[in-house]
């Protein structure tokens, strides 16, 4: 077939068969789970049939478990009697217990699934449950049965926002207080401040149930449970609902790339056997991040990931999914040590086709339960058709992040002085984009945040920030600081893509790294909170900070500049200046430390009139103030035929101009 995806880039065209194969393999797997005219929709709804369901007279509880010889259910109903009440088996792997009169079920009510297999017994979470806690005593794991009143939705989601400005956060470490955030806190205390900056869209992690805190919700235990350890799942649904309220779209940071291969407390071998959900041996193994791989090429695998995704939409209304770990699922190896340096290395043998049939699976089912839903990619690779429409051979996803920019900016803060960062460079990393698909840029996410690593802000000032962070404190590191971290902002938010995304606290600056609470830290939640107070303290630089982020949101989205593509206007490299257009805004940056350059030619600028509306180097933003703010530059003709105007442009510091004539 002839698939768009050639027309956006012919560079594809020596790979038609690769783009067809993927195709042709979507093709097959949906005529093969969709049988009897069924859509997506009817096939996703394991969640309505397994798991623990009220009845008029008492309870049934129903699992998955092939390869088990005998499920039982124990638990407070029973006084924790082993090994609990029977189960009886149905066909095709399937255990149901009707739960009535004095055993039958009731809030609050702790359960596990005790399953035989060989003779051996263990003890396991319900696969579908959707409250799990831990004991504070004992650290055990268990399902807690929910018989809560159905919440009473307020407010409807908002129209999805054409150009995404996303606030990346984490409830549990949302908070000012020495101790793990809750959902109302959040709601109540975080809300407001992410409204006061002008985004649009929250983006939550750590949701999904996680045994380990400090996995920062990436190794997924129990896929159907809300985090106990912020609330209760009705405070997460009025979290959401005020969200909503208040104008955000809201992202679930979706994990199906993996799962924790804990036994006791996730799905690893919970019918006894290896394969159940993941792959056998090494295949079924994530070296890098000690987790279990899904098998994606199995039917039910599927039906169980692709229910999740229908589940947390209906029953959280949630607005669509970052979803995690792309490129460690499309790819054998995972990516690691890869080098994409051409198409040839996203077309061999190594290309997870499985993998990528149920990521198109997974936005198409998407977008039938919810239309306006949005769906992002976190993909490093950048996989041609990644964010294009699958009819046009895609594999459907709204947005990728621009995952090689932070990396650049931590290249370049580590490894060069300023005076060698290399204009041209900054252009071609910023701009470059797969022709056709849209992508999320950033400067750092809460990757650069964590332990081991450092946020922007700690690699420009380092220690200085402990003593030098007063705002009559004006050293040359901490102007350096304050004066890149607000360049490269907005760099990024201008050229780096046609969404944008911020994690929380970054915005001003927040002090050192994320560690959560362990043996090595004494248990201590210091570094596992966000320092609100800072950026509320007008005698430090952080404000300053905060309120530049503030502008220059208000700024890029007042003028939708992300519906228009980025036109350069003038690279010199020698003065370290980069110049260019998007949106009807002009931006001109000097990256030079040291040079300002009075009366330097803007050029190839459309005739007209400009004011400045934004400089990084205004005194409320923590600049010197040196940018005449109410000054007016008219477009003429130059000596060399030219349109430009002269302009001063100071050292270490950006302008953004618009035409009013």
């Amino acid at each position: 077939m002839n698939y768009k995806i050639f027309e956006y880039d012919p560079g594809l065209l020596p790979y038609r068969k690769d783009i067809e194969l993927r195709m042709s393999e979507y093709e097959r797997k949906r005529r093969e789970l969709l049988q009897d005219g069924l859509s997506l929709l009817d096939f996703a709804n394991a969640h309505e049939y397994f798991g623990f369901h009220k009845q008029r007279d008492g309870w049934v509880y129903r699992e998955w478990a092939p390869a088990a010889d005998a499920l039982y259910l124990m638990g407070d109903m029973n006084g924790w009697a082993h090994p609990g009440l029977p189960m009886t088996r149905l066909e095709n792997g399937v255990f149901e217990l009707r739960l009535t009169g004095e055993y039958s079920l009731y809030h609050g009510c702790k359960v596990k699934t005790v399953v035989e297999k060989n003779g051996y017994r263990k003890e396991h979470i319900p696969l579908y449950a959707r409250r799990v806690i831990q004991d504070p005593n004992t650290y055990v794991w268990c399902a807690e049965i929910l018989d809560e009143p159905t919440y009473v939705w307020q407010s409807k989601a908002p129209k999805p926002p054409k150009e995404p400005f996303i606030y990346e956060c984490h409830i549990g470490m949302a908070q000012d207080k020495e101790a793990v955030g809750t959902y109302l806190e959040f709601r109540d205390l975080i809300l407001p401040r992410i409204k006061a900056l002008g985004y649009n869209t929250i983006q939550i992690m750590a949701i999904m149930e996680h045994p380990y805190y400090g996995s920062f919700g990436y190794q997924v235990s129990s896929f159907f449970a809300a985090s106990s350890r912020y609330g209760t799942p009705n405070e997460l649904k009025s979290l959401i609902d005020r969200a909503h309220e208040m104008g955000f779209y809201v992202l679930l940071d979706v994990i199906h790339s993996h799962a924790v291969k804990n036994v006791a407390e996730g799905i690893n071998q919970f019918d006894g056997s290896d394969d159940q959900f993941f792959h056998r041996g090494e295949r079924g193994y994530h070296p890098a991040w000690d987790t279990k791989l899904f098998n994606y090429g199995k039917n039910e695998v599927i039906h169980f990931l692709l229910s999740n995704l229908k589940f947390w939409m209906n029953e959280y209304r949630f607005d669509g999914f970052r979803f995690d770990g792309v490129t460690s699922m499309i790819y054998h190896d995972h990516g690691l040590g890869r080098s994409f340096d051409g198409y040839h290395a996203y077309f061999s043998m190594n290309t997870h086709l499985e993998a990528i049939t149920y990521l198109q699976l997974a936005n198409e089912l998407i977008r039938q339960v919810n239309p306006r839903a949005l769906t992002i990619a976190e993909d490093m690779s950048a996989m041609p058709g990644m964010c294009l429409p699958i009819e046009d051979g895609g594999i459907g996803f709204d947005y990728r992040l621009s995952m090689g920019i932070p990396d650049m900016w931590i290249r370049l803060i580590k490894t060069q002085r300023d005076e060698q960062w290399n204009m041209r460079y900054l252009w071609h990393e910023l701009t470059s984009r797969r022709p056709g698909e849209k992508y999320i840029g950033y400067v750092e996410s809460h990757d650069q945040a964590l332990v081991g690593d450092k946020t922007v802000i700690f690699r420009l000032c380092d220690s200085e920030m402990y003593t030098g962070m007063e705002r009559s404190c004006r050293s040359d590191v901490i102007m350096r600081g304050i004066a890149l971290h607000e360049m490269l902002r907005l760099v990024t938010v201008s050229l780096g893509g046609e969404g944008y995304l911020n994690f929380m606290g970054n915005e001003f600056g927040h002090p050192e790294w994320i560690d959560f609470p362990r043996e090595g830290n004494g248990w201590s939640h210091w570094y596992c909170r966000r320092q609100w107070h800072l950026a509320d303290d007008p005698n430090l630089h952080y404000c300053e900070l905060l309120s530049f982020d503030r502008a220059m949101i208000e700024l890029i989205s007042t003028h939708r500049i992300f519906r228009r593509e980025p036109i350069s206007l003038y690279i010199d490299e020698e003065k370290q200046i980069l110049a260019y257009e998007r949106g009807g805004l002009v931006f001109a940056f000097n990256f030079s430390p040291v040079h300002s350059y009075d009366g330097y030619l803007l050029k190839n600028v459309k005739r007209g009139t400009y004011v400045p509306v934004l400089s990084t180097d205004e005194e409320r933003f923590g600049g010197y103030g040196r940018v005449g703010m109410d000054a007016e530059y008219r477009v003429a003709k130059q000596s060399d035929g030219s349109l430009g105007f002269p302009i001063y442009l100071p050292s270490r510091s950006a302008v953004c101009l618009k035409k009013v004539k």
